[in-house]
């Protein structure tokens, strides 16, 4: 796993400013530390952080084909190089290491942005390619691996794989992107290819941007090489046979390494079923757990499984300050992050990098086979709306929510307000409403008039049908996963977990992701996934030969400690930082609005755990070095 960096100059014969290159390189020097490489020429410039993995010896970055024509910089793996390597020896290329880079190379020379339709595996990369004056810019089909970019004010385009890494330019503009920060408060993160500030942007997964020199200074849209399914098939053979023998074909592929390799262990199904395989395939595998005391705690199940496999297992007690925590988001992600599962995903990768640099991992599981408890609810509202015109359903359904009272610490069958009110919606934006995190009415409750007015009516919603009516309009199930694989498996959960294992310089590969894996579980009949009120059921099913039943029956349990007890034990703390002065200063925000959140949860009878965690991550963020401009007067949508 590494971190690269580069600026391009679209005409022109100077070199790039090899101090700014040095600069935006160390700033992911934490993505690298084993190593550093630089390439500059005219109007191109590279730089990259190495953490060695494989052929530790001839890896080292940027790399250049034999005749040093064409040049990359890469973060992530391919896991499929060896057979892309004698594929390419056979006609001709000559390869000079065994690193997985250099397939690449020689595979953009045979097959050009065919390439990348041929690579399995995470990756980031900017190749440049002298003799066609070319630069491509490509990124993973699910979106592991980030790629961030942005053209100068002289028509320069830089790039990066960590914002951080873009904010070491001197100069470069840092404008607050409103929408971007409503998407933020709505859902916990920025959805590509947004960030937080306007004029930086991130290469969507599935895509690549391809530049040419000499041309005009115009960025072209990115183009999409790779998208997961939008119809189900019907399945006749045997699917718990066929899933068990790919995602062991996938957990070997991921054991590739010339250094320690472990992997994440949980009580659940995915890291159990990850784990397993992985153990009857090496016997050298070290598991990692980290728990919370209490009835949620993984560590006995997880021990329990590390034991019937005979891996050397570590574990630790949580023991989490979430609200000091919130400061350190802006740190770790270069924007507001709002899932507090980072924390504790912090602490386990930690854990890990005290022994193994690669970690397998069970992310991926819930998207692709419906884990989410919010996926056999749409099944559920799907059914109802089916059976109830639109006209009631937004009269009588729409106004019973409208008079049922908001119960935040009612036992979950009795808080119908929210549910009342997803089912009087069309099917997009009912689903919209079970991932969002803070709803309009209370975000909007809390914005200043400027704020406000500059948002002009925007709704973090409105992505949502596109998304859905791409599928097939019988396959609800399948709309609310592909969704998902746009939004919040990339956005979320990704990036979680590559800034967090990064920020210790572990390398986190989940196997439940491997590609050709994703488009076959996707395309499952609903039958396969959901059944009797349970998600994942077809992988259940697989692993039933490898892990006990107190783990395939078990119920799906979150990662992190809930919060709202730190937050009310810390009242006194949050309100100086919620009405200090990063936040007034902003003019985002309602002060007395904020003043009285915190008083409502301080109370006992309200839970606004998740609404003060973002905040408190933003005020982190509008408190760091080197802060962002939020004057919002001259900003227009069309901009974003």
């Amino acid at each position: 796993m590494c971190g690269l960096t580069g600026l391009f100059r679209f005409s022109g014969d100077a070199e790039p400013d090899a101090g700014v290159l040095r600069r935006m390189t160390d700033a992911l020097r934490h993505r690298g530390p084993d190593g550093e490489g630089f390439h500059t020429e005219g109007g191109v410039g590279f730089g990259h952080r190495r953490l060695a993995i494989v052929d530790l010896a001839g890896g080292h970055q940027p790399m250049a084909t034999p005749d040093g024509s064409v040049i990359i910089v890469f973060n992530g793996e391919i896991y499929n190089h060896e057979a892309l390597r004698r594929e390419l020896e056979a006609v001709g290329h000559r390869f000079l290491t065994r690193s997985d880079t250099e397939a690449i190379l020689h595979g953009w020379r045979e097959w050009g942005v065919g390439c990348l339709d041929r690579l399995n595996g995470m990756f980031a990369f900017a190749l440049w390619d002298r003799r066609s004056g070319q630069l491509l810019l490509a990124r993973d089909r699910l979106g592991e691996k980030p790629l961030h970019y942005t053209q100068l004010t002289d028509g320069t385009v830089a790039f990066a794989s960590e914002i951080g890494g873009l904010l070491a330019i001197p100069g470069l503009p840092r404008r607050l992107n409103p929408v971007a920060l409503e998407d933020f408060l709505a859902l916990g993160y920025v959805p590509d290819p947004d960030t937080i500030y306007s004029g930086i942007r991130r290469l969507p997964p599935g895509h690549f941007l391809l530049l040419r020199r000499p041309g005009t200074a115009t960025l072209p849209p990115p183009r999409r090489y790779w998208a997961p399914p939008t119809t189900t098939n019907t399945l006749r053979t045997d699917a718990a046979g066929q899933l068990a023998s790919r995602l062991d074909a996938s957990v070997r592929m991921r054991l590739m390494s010339d250094v320690p390799l472990g992997s994440f262990l949980s009580g659940g199904v995915d890291s159990s079923a990850v784990t397993a395989l992985a153990a009857r395939a090496s016997a050298a595998m070290q598991t990692f757990t980290i728990g919370f005391p209490g009835a949620s705690d993984e560590r006995p199940a997880a021990a329990a499984m590390a034991a019937r496999l005979g891996t050397r297992h570590c574990s630790e007690a949580g023991d989490i300050d979430y609200v000091a925590a919130a400061r350190d988001q802006a740190a770790l992600f270069g924007e507001p992050f709002g899932d507090h599962s980072s924390v504790p995903t912090l602490a386990v990768c930690r854990l890990a990098r005290q022994r193994v640099t690669v970690a397998l991992s069970g992310d991926g599981g819930d998207e692709v086979f419906a884990g989410y408890r919010r996926y056999r609810w749409h099944q559920l509202a799907e059914a109802v709306r089916a059976s109830v015109p639109a006209t009631a359903r937004r009269r009588v359904l729409g106004t019973l929510a409208a008079f049922y009272p908001k119960l935040d610490r009612a036992p979950r069958w009795l808080r119908a307000k929210h549910t009342l009110t997803e089912i009087s919606l069309e099917s997009a934006v009912g689903y919209y409403r079970t991932v969002c995190r803070l709803h309009a009415e209370q975000r909007r409750s809390l914005l200043s008039p400027s704020l406000r007015t500059a948002l002009d009516g925007y709704d973090p919603a409105d992505r949502f049908p596109a998304l859905m009516e791409a599928c097939d309009a019988d396959a609800p199930l399948l709309q609310a996963q592909y969704a998902d694989l746009h939004t919040y498996l990339p956005g979320d959960i990704l990036t979680k977990v590559d800034r967090m294992s990064m920020a210790v310089s572990l390398e986190v590969r989940p196997p439940l992701l491997d590609h050709t894996l994703v488009e076959w579980g996707m395309s499952l009949p609903a039958s396969l996934k959901l059944r009797r009120g349970q998600g994942k059921y077809v992988l259940r099913q697989a692993m039933a030969h490898l892990l006990p039943r107190s783990i395939l029956e078990g119920p799906k349990q979150g990662f992190a400690a809930t919060i709202a007890g730190q937050l009310r034990a810390q009242a006194t703390t949050i309100r100086q930082r919620l009405l200090g002065p990063a936040m007034l200063d902003s003019g985002l925000f309602d002060p007395a609005a904020l003043a009285a959140m915190v008083d409502r949860h301080n109370s006992g009878r309200h839970d606004h755990s998740q609404a003060l965690w973002h905040l408190l991550v933003l005020e982190g963020f509008l408190s760091a070095e080197g802060r962002p401009d939020h004057r919002l007067s001259s900003y227009s949508l069309a901009e974003a």
